[in-house]
């Protein structure tokens, strides 16, 4: 029988900058491989830039450029837009454009889709169109694709990972050089990992984009993003990382969201985790994203969370899915959030006050008799049980020392009165420096 060839898939690019012109590079390099798994020639036809000198490298036969997006969404040629212009502005229209226009989309905008992916995809579930966003979590690491489809047989306990490499650069350096925070981003501005500005990253933001979408594939709820709990590594010293490593612990920006009986955990923020935990050992700008779910236990996804080629392995990944999926039935294919759309439950997410895990505490202290036992009274009274200590020698000619207490779980409202309490001592100097503490064991 007569083998019938399909007509190419034609691809509108939005951007064709980094991550652009590396999706261009991937699909041209290895385009018969991609046809022989996609069924069909995958083409990009078109791509709207903001300079067109610059982009004229990338320019082909069969290549158009334009520097107007919408006259990208509006081609009625085009059968899948990638958006990789990044911001929510005009990234949403165009992309609720394209989905009204009866056009499949790929993005690898966090942002937009923490955001505003309940009604992005609502408008894709009205029009029978898919939205991909692979490239929107870990770089090329596949992890929504493992979540949505690879653990599909599990409950979903929790997910804890490194998703942004600019902090775990940081953090890494600090701990391999002593160095300070500040002195470690000039260095990451420097080579290029952190941005001029870099407060996105530093600041847990960015992490938190991307753990708003799993979090919502994992649980199959809507995107939250404005209920999540953020705070960033500005915070972190030299000391603290020391102190962690001489206690068995790295310090790592943690993006955590968790199932409890109370609600759904959702929060970004610096952890000690154990050294001997694999997660613990992913150093430089590298991501890592621990799942477990109740029959495969924990599964661990590493690999490179940004970068041309890394990011566009996940684009061109969702472009085969796309092109594979293009006529089937909309009501078959694999759902945005992972649970059919009439099947989101609205379990709340839990306030940051309520959260239990464990903490480490540093504080500085005058170096005298009774101080301890008036620490560790207020940490009992409000039920904050200490799992290890450590108190530090002054220094010749000094009177304060450092004290440092790591806690058993407690609640986080118990801790925070407790270092209110604690901070208005007499013999307490300053402020208490608090990380949280992730076993990530179970």
């Amino acid at each position: 029988m007569e083998k019938t060839v399909m007509k190419p898939i034609n691809v509108g690019l939005l951007g064709l900058g980094t991550v652009g012109g590396g999706t261009l590079t991937v699909l041209r390099r290895n385009a018969t491989e991609i046809t022989r798994r996609a069924g069909r020639e995958i083409r990009v036809t078109m791509a709207a830039v903001r300079d067109l000198d610059k982009a004229r490298p990338y320019a082909s036969a069969g290549l158009a450029l334009t520097n107007n997006p919408f006259a990208v969404v509006d081609n009625p040629d085009i059968d899948i837009v990638v958006e990789m212009m990044g911001g929510i502005s005009p990234a949403k229209d165009l992309i609720l454009m394209a989905i009204e226009n009866g056009k499949h989309v790929v993005t690898a905008n966090k942002a937009l889709i923490a955001n505003h992916g309940t009604e992005i995809f609502a408008a894709a579930q009205k029009k029978g169109v898919m939205v991909a966003f692979e490239a929107a979590v870990g770089g090329g690491i596949p992890i929504i694709k493992a979540i949505r489809e690879g653990l599909t047989a599990n409950r979903i306990e929790w997910i804890a990972g490194i998703i942004n490499g600019t902090t775990n650069f940081i953090l890494t350096e600090m701990r391999d050089k002593g160095a300070g925070f500040d002195e470690m981003l000039k260095e990451a501005q420097r080579l290029g990992y952190a941005e001029a500005d870099p407060t996105f990253d530093v600041e847990g933001v960015d992490a938190a984009h991307k753990l708003t979408i799993m979090s919502a594939i994992a649980f199959g709820i809507p995107m939250q993003f404005e209920r999540a709990y953020i705070e960033g590594i500005t915070q972190i010293t030299g000391a603290d990382v020391k102190y962690a490593e001489q206690l068995g612990y790295r310090i790592k920006l943690l993006g955590i969201t968790r199932r409890t009986a109370k609600g759904i955990e959702l929060r970004v923020h610096p952890a000690l985790i154990p050294a001997r935990r694999l997660i613990a050992n992913v150093d430089g700008a590298m991501n890592a994203i621990l799942v477990k779910g109740d029959a495969v236990g924990p599964t661990l996804y590493y690999g490179a969370g940004a970068g041309a080629e890394p990011t566009a392995s996940s684009v061109v990944a969702d472009l085969v899915d796309i092109t594979r999926m293009h006529t089937a039935d909309p009501h078959n294919r694999v759902p945005h959030l992972a649970f059919q759309p009439d099947a989101l439950s609205d379990e709340p997410i839990l306030p940051m006050d309520e959260v239990r895990t464990a903490y480490y505490l540093r504080l500085r202290a005058l170096d005298k008799p009774g101080v301890l036992a008036d620490v560790t009274r207020i940490l009992a009274d409000l039920d904050i049980s200490i799992d290890a200590m450590m108190q530090k020698e002054p220094h010749e000619g000094e009177e304060q020392v450092d004290i440092i207490m790591l806690t058993h779980q407690s609640v986080e409202k118990n801790i925070n009165a407790a270092m209110t309490k604690i901070e208005s001592l007499p013999a307490i100097c300053g402020k208490i420096a608090r990380i949280r503490l992730e076993q990530l064991g179970k």
